[in-house]
């Protein structure tokens, strides 16, 4: 079982990369299926839940073909099952996306119900009920939700909840149905834009993505085309922070600054400089960090896989700050390993009362999940003495070399895999 590793305290300073966005690609390789032709995607994050999609996709029958680290090669023609295996959903949430694309150009799909990262109750009775408003008949049996429909007719489709799932899974479906369809009170989020920008590449007529009305055309058939993925929203935002977790200067590149306004902003309440360009942001640190209020939004409001991150950071920061979490229930499961690295967080409900000016010790913790495992570095990297975190494969599963991009700026951290390798990193960082 693999594990990070890392002895705290060095300020990260220098450049880094940001890799393509984890969510946008899971959801832009399911639509590359519902092309005959060859569907070239550019900026494909190498992290394991693209591996298992891609998995999943060539199981179904689909050419995958990786021409190189971060491109991929996909072509629809030969799909011959309309099912996908529960394997490939118990590992990762965004295999659901087969369910709209296998819907819209087939008019059927069967799929498991998904897994992912365990943060709360996320339904799925929104993405159902815009099938059923499509004109499909969907049942779930046996722990399979299965979608057929004779024909799929475009329609009005209320969210009654914004959800970023539901807004694309049903995009997919639309962009092959007969006719026009507007989804309302739509998610916002730069994921949506690029998977609707990707569809468009492949001749899908979709408008209005980015606002809270979408409205879609309906096409026969969708070309081959060549994408690249947008940078990672999420990515960036972490290292964004690794600069004030560490009291650091990092230049963060190969990012749209405009998708990270709501972050770059509480790094400015709380004290740090943050210097915008066209394709780059830089965060320096070189101030007493100062506590502040954030409340979870849908964008472009504060990400909530960005709120593990803020209440690390914050935990270090004079004064006593309040984090309110309104997208997922169950998002706090990290606050117990902090404590045991000198935080002082008190959870009530959704709420978190973080009492500041933490000092973090090293110690020996477990991911929880994806971004509170992430968090849980940034806590190591600015710890005094050594950090051990457990269950990395969550970590893995959306950052692509991070203890290699740490490293680049300057951390003391290692990936290892034995008790031997271990105390050979512990007795070489003194």
């Amino acid at each position: 079982m693999e594990q990070y590793v890392m002895k705290g305290g060095t300020p990260l300073v220098g450049e880094v990369e940001i890799g393509g966005a984890k969510n946008a690609g899971l959801a832009i390789l399911a639509g590359a299926v519902m092309s005959d032709e060859d569907v070239v995607i550019e900026n494909v994050p190498d992290v394991k839940d693209i591996g298992v999609l891609a998995t999943a996709i060539a199981a179904i029958g689909a050419k995958v073909e990786k021409t190189d680290r971060h491109t991929m090669r996909i072509n629809g023609h030969d799909i011959s099952s309309f099912s996908v295996d529960y394997e490939y959903i118990s590992k990762i949430r965004a295999s659901y996306y087969l369910l709209g694309a296998l819907l819209g150009k087939y008019k059927q799909a069967e799929v498991a119900f998904p897994g992912g990262c365990d943060i709360g109750s996320r339904p799925i009775d929104l993405h159902l009920k815009g099938f059923r408003m499509l004109g499909a008949e969907v049942e779930i049996e046996h722990g399979l939700i299965k979608a057929k429909a004779e024909r799929l007719v475009g329609a009005q489709i209320y969210m009654d909840k914004v959800s970023v799932g539901a807004t694309i899974n049903v995009m997919l479906a639309a962009s092959m149905a007969e006719g026009k369809t507007t989804i309302e009170n739509a998610a916002k989020e730069p994921h949506v834009v690029d998977v609707a920008n990707f569809l468009n590449s492949m001749g899908a007529n979709i408008k209005g993505a980015g606002t809270d009305v979408i409205r879609i055309v309906g096409v026969p058939k969708l070309h081959g085309s060549e994408y690249s993925i947008i940078p990672d929203q999420i990515e960036a935002g972490t290292f964004m922070f690794a600069a004030a977790a560490t009291k650091g200067d990092i230049m963060i590149k190969n990012v749209i600054p405009k998708h990270l306004e709501a972050i770059s902003s509480k790094l400015i309440e709380m004290g740090c400089e943050v210097e915008e360009f066209d394709d780059a942001v830089r965060v320096v640190a070189s101030k007493p960090l100062k506590s502040t209020q954030v409340t979870t939004l849908a964008y472009p409001g504060f990400p909530t896989d960005m709120q593990p991150q803020i209440t690390t950071i914050l935990s270090m920061a004079d004064g006593t700050s309040i984090v309110t979490e309104s997208i997922f229930e169950n998002r706090y499961r990290y606050v117990d390993e902090l404590s045991r690295m000198g935080a002082s967080i008190k959870v009530e409900g959704n709420t978190a009362i973080i009492y500041g000016a933490a000092k973090y010790t090293g110690a020996h913790v477990s991911a929880p999940d994806l971004r509170a495992g992430a968090a849980l570095v940034l806590a190591g990297l600015s710890a005094e003495g050594v950090t051990v975190i457990d269950d990395i494969y969550y970590i893995q599963r959306g950052y692509e070399d991070f203890d290699r991009k740490l490293r680049e700026l300057g951390a003391t951290i290692e990936t290892v895999d034995s008790e031997k390798a271990l105390k050979k990193f512990i007795l070489k960082a003194g």
